[in-house]
């Protein structure tokens, strides 16, 4: 994976992928179809894997993240970007932080907690968290609540943060006056749109972020990368046009769940076998297969075409 220092100009580069996670029958990691998964994602062009919601980390065992660590590690490619994520809660952080000051990750991103935080606990939180990791943190906001923006430039200032996820859902994604004040407070390049592909286009045309995480771009991504370029070039009719691409699979992910639903379309693609999800999450219910199987087949073919285009495109 790559090791070096991280700069901005990362995040602006490459749309940040968000992959699930791998297991065995028995709940083991499986090394070698998250490794397959991670080929395909880099095939494609994409540099930066976040391993966060859509891989449960959440759920995932202290006892386990070093060897979690060690696999992405060594199952990205040289030129790939690796971020774990660490939390949402306090002891489970400081315990993730001490493992990852023996390791060559350069940050990880704290999962979001509800509840049973204040902002100036977060803010000393997470400034131990980072003294003991020995890096940067991405932190992953979700609600308004959780730290004061105030609160979050001086956590970018001192460098305890390196970079943001920006996931809190509005009905009208150019509407968001919270977002507005963000980008205000912190440069616009290390904030990351955190919630696929639905409100990306708004997100970067309207607030000046940096990309998205893309979920259903693990299964194309060729395709979510040849949509970054249609943004960054003003190619608003290809960036329509490739933005709908999406939409099939990303509204069965809404209306079921963002992250089971992915698991189970990775599957589906034949790309890698999944396995089961950990506890205390569980397969989307059959009778939501063949719709999941339709969107992710129909977004698969499109990815087909690009994979087979030079370069140059």
């Amino acid at each position: 994976m790559n090791e070096s220092p991280i700069l901005d100009s990362e995040f602006v580069a490459s749309v940040m992928a968000v992959p699930p996670l791998a297991r065995r029958a028995d709940y083991t990691l499986d090394v070698a179809e998250n490794r397959a998964l991670i080929r395909h994602i880099e095939a494609g062009g994409v540099r930066t894997l976040l391993y966060g919601g859509n891989a449960n980390l959440y759920h995932v065992a202290v006892s386990e993240y070093r060897d979690l660590l060690d696999m992405l590690a060594d199952a990205a490619g040289a030129g790939t970007r690796v971020i774990p994520s660490i939390g949402p809660d306090y002891g489970k952080m400081i315990d993730q932080a001490r493992i990852l000051a023996q390791t060559r990750y350069r940050t990880a991103m704290v999962l979001p907690l509800s509840g049973l935080t204040t902002s100036e606990g977060v803010e000393a939180g997470l400034t131990r968290i980072a003294e003991a990791a020995g890096i940067p943190l991405t932190l992953y906001i979700k609600s308004e609540n959780y730290v004061e923006l105030d609160t979050l430039a001086r956590l970018i200032e001192r460098g305890t943060l390196l970079a943001v996820k920006y996931a809190i859902v509005r009905d009208n994604p150019a509407d968001d006056p919270y977002l507005r004040r963000l980008v205000q407070s912190i440069p616009a390049a290390k904030v990351v749109s955190g919630m696929g592909e639905r409100p990306a286009l708004v997100h970067l045309r309207e607030f000046g972020l940096a990309a998205w995480t893309t979920g259903s771009g693990c299964i194309a991504p060729h395709v979510v990368m040849a949509l970054l370029q249609a943004v960054r070039t003003g190619d608003t009719d290809t960036a329509q046009h490739l933005y709908d691409a999406f939409l099939p699979l990303e509204t069965l992910r809404d209306e079921i769940s963002l992250i089971r639903v992915l698991h189970d379309a990775v599957t589906f693609s034949k790309i890698a076998d999944m396995g089961p999800i950990l506890p205390l999450l569980s397969s989307t219910p059959p009778a939501h297969h063949a719709k999941i199987d339709h969107a992710t087949q129909s977004l698969l073919a499109l990815e087909r075409q690009f994979a087979q285009k030079p370069a140059s495109h």
